[in-house]
C-alpha cells in the first residue's frame, strides 16, 4: 500500500523541527536536584499547618497556659478577694515550695475555700514616693541610690516617680520604659530648702474617688511653708495620692508603693487624712507598702518598734502586707530596692470568693495560716468592700 505524498512531506517537516530540540536535550540531560543542607531543618510543607502560639519564655517550673489562665480569672473575676502573701522562714527568706493544701483563709474568722492558688510571678505596678525634705546626709545617700531601683525592675514592671514634702510632686507618668525611668530618675533632685508648692493643678487628670480629689492642699497651712523647727511635712497626704494612682491599675499587677522616708509627719495641720485615712485606702485597693527607712530615722529612732504604733512607716507596711526596711549606708538602699521587689513579684496569690460572711459589713478582717511551722506570713489584715473611706471626708 502506498503512503499519501501529503502525509509524507507533514512527516518529514516534523522531524526537521524536532530534531534540534532532541540535540539539545542529549547536550543538556536534566540533573537530579543537589541535596538542600537546611532540608531536613527547614523543609517546605505541601499543605498550610496549623498555627500553635508560641508561648513566652518562662522560668524553670512555671506552666505558661496556667499563669495566663489565673491572671484572666483575677482581671475578669470581681467577686474575688485576691490576697498577695508573703512566707519567709526563721532568717527572713522567702520559702518557694509550699502548696495549695498547706494555706488557710479567714475572714471574719470563718474559714474560706481557696478557689484560687498560684506561685507565679506577678509583674509590678509601682509608685516611687520620694522625701524631698530629708536631712543633707540622708538626702545625699538616698540620691546616690536611685538608679539602683533600676536594677530590680523587670521588663513588665512599670513605675511612677513622685516626690513629697509639705506637697506632692508627681513625676511624668506610668511608663515601664526603662530608658524614660533612668532619665527621670537622674533628673530627680532632691531639695534641703524651704518648700515650694507645685503648679495648680498639680497634673493633669487628678485621680478622684465619687467625685473628691485624691490631691488636694486646700487644707495646708500654707503659711506654714517657712516654718522650721518642727515637722511640716504631709506624709499621710502623699501615700494617699500615691494609692490614689494606682487605683486604676490592673488587678493582674502587684500594687506596691516604694516609700523612701525618714517617717516624719506634720500631723492633722499638714495633712487633710490621717494615718487610719491612708491605711483603710491601702486595704480597700489592695495596695502594698514597702517603707525604707532613712539612717536618721533609724538613729534618732522615729521608727523604733517600741513606738511602732505611732510610726507610720511601720504601720503603712504592717497593715497592707508590705515590709519595713531600715538603711544605714548607701549600700542598704539598693540591697534593698533589689529584695523589695522580689519579694513584691513573687508572693503567693490566694483568692476566694466569700463565703459565710456578712456581706453588708464594709470591713472583713483576713488571717492566713500555714500548716508548716516557724514561718512569718505577711499579707493585708483585711479589705473594705465600699468605696475607699478616705475619699468621704469633706
Amino acid at each position: 500500500m502506498m503512503k499519501s505524498p501529503r502525509k509524507t512531506v507533514i512527516g518529514a517537516g516534523l522531524a526537521l523541527l524536532l530534531a534540534p530540540l532532541a540535540y539539545v536535550a542529549a547536550q543538556n540531560p536534566v540533573k537530579p536536584p543537589k541535596p538542600n543542607p537546611d532540608a531536613q531543618q527547614q523543609p517546605a510543607p505541601t499543605e498550610p499547618a496549623p498555627q500553635t502560639p508560641s508561648a513566652p519564655a518562662n522560668k524553670p517550673g512555671e506552666n505558661p497556659p496556667r499563669q495566663s489562665d489565673v491572671q484572666a480569672r483575677i482581671t475578669v473575676n470581681s467577686n474575688l478577694v485576691i490576697l498577695p502573701v508573703t512566707v519567709k522562714d526563721r532568717s527572713g527568706e522567702l520559702v518557694p515550695d509550699l502548696k495549695r493544701d498547706e494555706f488557710r483563709v479567714f475572714e471574719d474568722n470563718v474559714e474560706q475555700h481557696i478557689d484560687m492558688f498560684t506561685a507565679e510571678a506577678f509583674p509590678l505596678s509601682m509608685v516611687v514616693l520620694i522625701d524631698n525634705d530629708l536631712k543633707d546626709k540622708d538626702a545625699e545617700k538616698v540620691q546616690a541610690s536611685l538608679m539602683a531601683i533600676l536594677g530590680g525592675m523587670s521588663t513588665e514592671d512599670e513605675a511612677f516617680i513622685c516626690r513629697f514634702d509639705q506637697f506632692f510632686h508627681p513625676g511624668k507618668g506610668w511608663t515601664a520604659d526603662q530608658d524614660k525611668l533612668s532619665k527621670e530618675l537622674k533628673r530627680t533632685s532632691l531639695d534641703t530648702e524651704a518648700d515650694v508648692a507645685p503648679p495648680s493643678p498639680p497634673f493633669n487628670g487628678t485621680p478622684s474617688i465619687n467625685n473628691h480629689s485624691a490631691i488636694d492642699d486646700s487644707a495646708i497651712d500654707k503659711g506654714a511653708q517657712v516654718i522650721k523647727g518642727q515637722p511640716t511635712k504631709a506624709l499621710d497626704d502623699a501615700v494617699f495620692a500615691a494609692a490614689m494612682l494606682l487605683h486604676d491599675r490592673p488587678r493582674s499587677r502587684r500594687r506596691v508603693i516604694l516609700l523612701i522616708s525618714d517617717g516624719v509627719n506634720g500631723g492633722r495641720k499638714f495633712n487633710k487624712v490621717t494615718t487610719e485615712d491612708v491605711i483603710k485606702a491601702l486595704l480597700a485597693e489592695n495596695i502594698s507598702v514597702y517603707s525604707i527607712a532613712v539612717p536618721t530615722a533609724y538613729f534618732e529612732r522615729k521608727i523604733s518598734p517600741i513606738d511602732k504604733e505611732r510610726s507610720p512607716l511601720i504601720r503603712y507596711a504592717n497593715h497592707s502586707g508590705g515590709e519595713v526596711y531600715h538603711a544605714t549606708k548607701e549600700q542598704s538602699f539598693e540591697e534593698f530596692y533589689s529584695r523589695l521587689t522580689e519579694e513584691a513579684r513573687n508572693q503567693y496569690t490566694l483568692a476566694y470568693v466569700p463565703r459565710g460572711t456578712d456581706r453588708s459589713s464594709d470591713y472583713h478582717s483576713i488571717e492566713v495560716r500555714v500548716k508548716r511551722e516557724g514561718l512569718d506570713i505577711k499579707t493585708r489584715d483585711g479589705y473594705y468592700s465600699g468605696a475607699v473611706p478616705a475619699a468621704q471626708r469633706p
